[in-house]
């Protein structure tokens, strides 16, 4: 009876052990066959089921975050804030995939993202409460004006090239004109032999013209677009010259004289600027270096000396 319970015990055992390499190679089987159901299944999906893992990574996760970026800048920023921004743009060139949305939503990340910043700063640097918290929100309020700070700066140098190539721009323009071209004709001959902003001003006034809009109001426009007082003179003489009649050589050639006087004066009044800017400097870096040079031998001598 014993080896019989025994047996009874042995061939129980073996029959678990054989169920339970079943149930394993079973759920082996079953997970491989999972997984190659789920190849087989994507890789003949219709493109409609596909093209959502198939875009790339600004498309799913970049843009969503600007839309919300947005939505929140708009109530931040204000109704009239759109106006602005677009005056700003304009004066700044309207660069290259800048837009009002881009700008908004660009201050609220900037603004979460150097929050983040003083944030972190603020824990590696070991600050008080108070000061971890004025890091913070300078970090923010300096992220939410950086595109401002950015398009000021880019109007900024853009006006100042307009200052520098406009009298060279008339002075070609004057030479186009009495050669014998047309106004229109010379404004191409410029913006195709200049670089700059202005040239490509000079282009964009040529493309209203051809699509329809009137010479006076292409040039309003672009006066419009620019802060530059010199262009806007220029603009307001060639709009009066054609509105009254005016050979346009003749006001082309006081124009190009007067904005050679206007860049004698504006070089004459940096020079006039340079002594009272290099004072500093002079006082707190070059003396004190001067003085060291000057009087270090003799006063190294005078304590042997003594």
């Amino acid at each position: 009876m014993t080896m019989l319970f025994l047996l009874g015990l042995l061939l129980v055992g073996v029959a678990l052990v054989l169920v339970a390499a079943a149930l394993r190679d079973d759920a082996e089987a079953s997970g491989v066959g999972r997984s190659l159901a789920l190849v087989r299944a994507m890789g003949s999906a219709p493109s409609e089921l596909t093209q959502e893992l198939e875009r790339p990574f600004g498309e799913r996760v970049l843009e969503p975050l600007q839309q919300r970026a947005l939505r929140v800048g708009r109530r931040l920023t204000g109704a009239d804030s759109a106006d602005r921004i677009r005056r700003k743009l304009d004066l700044a060139g309207n660069p290259r995939d800048w837009s009002v949305d881009r700008v908004v939503s660009g201050k609220v990340i900037g603004a979460v993202s150097l929050c983040l910043v003083g944030f972190a700063l603020s824990l590696v640097f070991g600050v008080e409460l108070p000061m971890r918290v004025v890091m913070a929100l300078g970090g923010a309020a300096l992220g939410f004006f950086v595109p401002d700070l950015y398009l000021y700066q880019t109007a900024y140098d853009r006006a100042a090239r307009f200052e520098r190539d406009l009298p060279d721009a008339i002075d070609l323009l004057t030479i186009s004109v009495e050669s014998g071209l047309g106004f229109d004709a010379a404004l191409q001959q410029v913006a195709r032999n200049t670089e700059g902003p202005l040239a490509e001003e000079f282009s964009r006034v040529l493309r209203e013209i051809q699509i329809g809009q009137g010479r006076s109001g292409a040039l309003r426009a672009m006066a419009e677009r620019t802060n530059v007082a010199d262009l806007r003179s220029f603009v307001g003489a060639m709009v009066q010259a054609d509105a009254f009649g005016i050979p346009i050589s003749q006001v082309l050639r006081v124009q190009s004289s007067e904005m050679r006087v206007k860049r004698r004066q504006r070089a004459e009044e940096k020079a006039q600027k340079v002594p009272v800017k290099i004072t500093v400097p002079l006082i707190f870096c070059i003396l004190p270096c001067l003085f060291v040079a000057v009087m270090g031998p003799a006063a190294l001598s005078m304590m042997d000396n003594f």
